[in-house]
């Protein structure tokens, strides 16, 4: 049979670190920014008003949480970044249909 306390364990998630929870939202964020501004042949300067936004809130975040980030969970914050810079590059280099 189940333990007596299995469901109760997580109540509310609270058991997600906010670390995940950040790169999360910068996937996100970032996927629906490229969807939406990035055109033919510019980027729209909402695009970077928006990504300011997101790293203001990246600062915000990690502030708040300073305890959570250790040398692990920043070295793939780092990465998560780098990634995305990535993936932006890429897609904004890709042929649009225009």
């Amino acid at each position: 049979m189940l333990p007596e306390g299995l469901y109760k364990r997580r109540r509310g998630h609270n058991n997600t670190p906010p670390s995940v929870l950040l790169i999360l939202t910068n996937c996100i964020v970032l996927a629906v920014l490229i969807q939406l501004f990035i055109g033919c042949s510019t980027i729209n300067n909402f695009f970077w008003i928006a990504i300011g936004i997101l790293a203001l809130y990246n600062v915000y975040n990690i502030r708040r949480n300073r305890e959570e980030y250790n040398k692990l969970n920043v070295i793939v914050y780092i990465v998560s970044i780098l990634i995305m810079l990535f993936l932006f590059y890429y897609y904004s280099n890709q042929p649009h249909n225009c």
